[in-house]
């Protein structure tokens, strides 16, 4: 009978070994890696209740809006569209941030219905919590909350299918790749403004139509948007969203999907080669990006008005990078860059903050 050489089976054993380490280590990486996002979920879960604890679960309406507003004089009529906040997550208690967004979006646009749209209500009968943010949004007339029903934003839209597979498999970035998802499917359906909820803004939005905004050099960034309804671009993303799907690249189905559309939409391959084409626009990063992630801690630093003047001069509004930012703390009263931009554009939830902590 044939009998293996001996150094063949010398090879054999050492290649099972390496094929035995190799599945330990992967397995060991992949259980650290769910270990280490468990652990931050509860953190984050401790941090949020340690953070909130002993606040109101209502709050009187501040004298500034409890009467809807006068509409600004010299202002045209403001095009048709509400501006929408997504909560893909179950929560509903919103954070500080996401309150301090949404009233700034409101005070800017008191003609315009901003609309928050939380995931955590779908099942609530939509009955509000009882929650001290709740309390002071119903303050604001052109504020309205609805329960998010995913497959009713994505049904007609190529992003149904997907969805249906999709919710029945782990992926580690599901809830940003979901957030991705439905900024998409309400530009195409509703049309109108989409703002991740840690943006403050500062200024007037609504003259703006069939915008994103540079995020660098190389990437467009989809935190802001702004389309009619129905229209062509929104369309091809949700093509390519689903046709080069891919769940475990980070930004692979938001800031890199909007890039290669806009790419294929002006036939380019740089985006320094068009900030505009065929009807859809980008604005530089000073617009809606002047501090780059990189330098998120720059929030927290303190600032002058001057230099607080000079960074925002050209920015519609601040994206503020939760996702690097968030559990950082800063004194309220402070001239920290965070903390003026509160007192100046939501003053109601800052004054919840200088109240309680």
């Amino acid at each position: 009978m044939y009998k293996m050489p001996i150094c063949v089976l010398q090879l054999s054993r050492v290649v099972m070994n390496h094929k035995l380490w190799a599945v330990f280590i992967i397995t060991f990486k992949f259980m650290s890696f769910v270990s280490i996002m468990f652990y931050w979920r509860i953190t984050e879960d401790a941090k949020s209740k340690t953070l909130l604890h002993g606040l109101p679960l209502e709050v009187k309406c501040p004298q500034s809006v409890l009467s809807p507003p006068s509409p600004v004089s010299g202002r045209p009529p403001p095009l048709p569209g509400d501006i929408f906040f997504v909560e893909t997550s179950e929560r509903t208690n919103p954070s500080f941030l996401f309150m301090c967004s949404v009233e700034s979006a409101a005070r800017a646009h008191p003609e315009t219905k901003v609309v928050i749209l939380m995931k955590g209500l779908a099942n609530r009968n939509f009955t509000l919590p009882k929650h001290w943010g709740f309390s002071l949004l119903s303050c604001f007339p052109n504020v309205e909350i609805r329960p998010l029903d995913l497959n009713d934003l994505f049904s007609g839209t190529p992003l149904a299918t997907w969805y249906s597979v999709a919710q029945h498999r782990w992926e580690p970035y599901f809830l940003p790749i979901l957030s991705d998802a439905c900024r998409i499917a309400i530009m195409w359906k509703f049309g109108g403004i989409y703002l991740d909820t840690d943006f403050i803004v500062l200024k007037y939005l609504k003259n703006l139509t069939n915008v994103l905004g540079i995020q660098s050099k190389y990437v467009l960034n989809g935190a802001f948007l702004s389309f009619e309804p129905k229209h062509k671009f929104i369309e091809l993303c949700m093509q390519d969203y689903v046709e080069n799907y891919n769940g475990w690249i980070w930004g692979h189905q938001g800031p890199q999907l909007l890039t290669r559309v806009f790419k294929k939409w002006c036939s380019i391959r740089s985006l320094q080669s068009s900030k505009s084409c065929k009807g859809v626009s980008t604005l530089p990063r000073e617009a809606f990006y002047p501090i780059r992630w990189q330098d998120w801690k720059k929030y927290f630093e303190v600032v002058s008005s001057s230099e607080l003047h000079r960074l925002f001069k050209n920015t519609y509004a601040v994206h503020i990078w939760n996702k690097k930012s968030q559990g950082t703390r800063f004194e309220i009263t402070s001239k920290a860059l965070l903390a003026q931009l509160h007192s100046h554009y939501c003053p109601s939830t800052y004054g919840i903050m200088k109240k309680y902590f």
